[in-house]
């Protein structure tokens, strides 16, 4: 049966997505309005957890129920607003499913996709701040962040327009990130987010590199 319902949900959310008009609402389609009272409904059910640890683990067992009208919207659509869609990019990333979020951060920024209203954010600032916060959390908390992730995030905004404070977030975190590996690399994104904001935070370990490379090129001498 669940088999069933994600094929139906999956041809039904494509055949959807095929039909409706680059640009435009997907209102008054009988299966988008069955998938918005679903993710009302949800969202009731979140706003009871108060503890944002356990809103992600909530998130992570909604979304499979999600997966297919994603699917199905990706594999078809022409760009038309899609606020269960949107709305997902989000929860995957509180979720900590990052590379499912930019999938579909892929196709929502060139198709100029808005989140609902309550967000109060552009598309693409939000995706670009969140990964960002995310890769800082797991920084602070000395565990592994997926480089690839943040180069991915990166370059699906890099076009977008964004206060400079949040794009020199995502500069900081690429830089760190990159340091054990890539030094010159990582100094430049570091460099990039103190010319963007120069209170982002890394005077110093722009200078830490700048000294570790200087050594590093006079040990090799």
């Amino acid at each position: 049966m669940s088999h069933a319902r994600d094929h139906f949900q999956r041809v039904t959310a494509a055949k959807v997505a095929a039909a409706a008009s680059p640009g435009q609402p997907l209102e008054n389609c009988s299966q988008y309005d069955l998938m918005l009272a679903k993710l009302a409904e949800d969202r009731r059910r979140l706003k009871l957890v108060q503890s944002t640890e356990q809103k992600a683990e909530v998130k992570r067992q909604l979304l499979p129920d999600y997966a297919a009208w994603v699917e199905g919207v990706l594999s078809a659509g022409k760009g038309h607003q899609d606020d269960v869609l949107t709305t997902i990019m989000v929860w995957r990333i509180d979720a900590g499913e990052y590379a499912g979020a930019l999938d579909i951060a892929a196709y929502a920024i060139p198709h100029k996709l808005t989140l609902p209203d309550q967000y109060q954010r552009p598309l693409a600032t939000a995706i670009a701040e969140e990964v960002a916060d995310a890769a800082k959390r797991a920084r602070d908390g000395e565990q592994p962040f997926d480089l690839e992730i943040l180069q991915r995030t990166a370059e699906l905004t890099s076009s977008e327009d964004m206060f400079d404070q949040v794009r020199a977030k995502l500069h900081k975190e690429l830089g760190l990130l990159l340091e054990g590996f890539d030094k010159p690399a990582a100094l430049a994104h570091l460099q990039r987010a103190m010319q963007l904001h120069d209170k982002v935070g890394v005077k110093k370990d722009i200078e830490r590199i700048q000294r570790d490379m200087k050594n590093s090129g006079a040990d090799s001498a």
